[in-house]
């Protein structure tokens, strides 16, 4: 009999059932092929001997980790302090605990080791927190077996992907701002994966941000800015380094000396555009401003805004991830809303 001074072992457990070594280990691995008496009285053995079956041992001899890998290309903690992403991440963990898998976060960290760092996760597949088209990191789980789903692109052959028509809904939700005759400024999401803070005007921005979404979402905004016969040339831009309401509001403060009484102030989410009405609402307080994400917060303060369900887009990722038998693209509905009014808006099949 086994003592408190060894080790329980699976050869503990078969003796104790009175099986074979190799009906035990079917007991736990392949149980389908034990009898279920059988299989029974193996696992009671193994409880009354404090046996539990090696994880570690177990995923080397199936090939499976019950694992889902979350690559985050933002700080780590941004997963937790950005009402959006961690929305996004809930949305995972829902399909995770359904389908009775674990959650790893991979963070990476803009270096040369991000993509041996993220490949050499234990994992089974991967969902992919929206990052740039240059990002190593990409082409690295491309051409990994494991299947792999990113949240807002970009799109890659070899990677599902979840999207919104980031171009569409931005040019609708500007039109809509822009209908009585406001003059727009811009907060903008970062370029490029250097984050550089920037304060400057629709000509000093480059022809394609790396983003796709920053991309699409500018692309949006210039076409309903010319559209209301204004200039985006000079129109006055600020690119942050993070999505928060602190920077939101350090880039509402540079760009307040160019802000007229009326001026509309479109931001790419809904934290940039609360970041900047604590910083405009006294200052100006005829402005009005564009949002993203429907939060509570915007909409109680009647922030117009794109809704971006994030928790459904998180749960079909993880779902494209764990059953990548499905179309590798899926797009999600938008729709605008004003306060607590939605607006009827769709997410047409063309426009991007």
């Amino acid at each position: 009999m086994p003592t408190n001074s060894r080790r329980v072992t699976l050869k503990d457990v078969a003796a104790r059932a009175g099986v074979s070594l190799m009906t035990a280990s079917y007991a736990f691995n392949r149980p389908a092929r034990v009898a279920a008496a059988t299989r029974d009285r193996v696992h009671r053995a193994a409880g009354e001997l404090g046996y539990r079956p090696d994880a570690v041992g177990r995923a080397l001899k199936s090939g499976r980790t019950h694992q889902l890998g979350v690559v985050f290309s933002e700080h780590l903690a941004y997963a937790f302090d950005d009402p959006q992403a961690a929305q996004f991440l809930a949305g995972v963990a829902d399909v995770c605990v359904e389908e009775d898998q674990g959650l790893t976060f991979i963070p990476t960290r803009g270096d040369a080791a991000d993509a041996g760092r993220v490949l050499s996760a234990a994992v089974d597949g991967f969902v992919l927190w929206t990052t740039a088209e240059d990002d190593p990191v990409l082409a690295a789980v491309a051409d990994d077996p494991r299947p792999a789903v990113i949240q807002g692109g970009p799109q890659r052959q070899g990677i599902a992907c979840v999207t919104q028509d980031d171009y569409q809904a931005a040019h609708a939700v500007a039109a809509q701002g822009l209908r009585d005759g406001r003059t727009p400024v811009v907060i903008s999401f970062p370029l490029d994966r250097h984050r550089e803070y920037l304060v400057t005007t629709g000509a000093g921005l480059p022809p394609r941000a790396p983003f796709p979404v920053t991309d699409a979402r500018l692309r949006g905004y210039r076409a309903a800015i010319e559209q209301a016969g204004l200039s985006w040339t000079n129109t006055p831009i600020a690119v942050v380094a993070r999505n928060t309401q602190r920077d939101g509001a350090a880039a509402a403060r540079d760009l307040a000396p160019r802000l007229t009484p009326h001026a509309l102030i479109i931001a790419m989410s809904d934290e940039l555009a609360l970041g900047a009405h604590q910083t405009l609402q006294k200052s100006h307080p005829e402005a009005a401003y564009l949002g993203w994400d429907a939060s509570p917060t915007g909409q109680r303060l009647g922030i117009t805004s794109v809704t971006n369900p994030l928790r459904d887009q998180g749960r079909r990722c993880a779902d494209l991830a764990l059953n990548p038998d499905q179309p590798n693209t899926q797009e999600v509905p938008w729709t605008i809303t004003s306060g607590s009014a939605p607006t009827a808006g769709a997410s047409p099949a063309h426009g991007r």
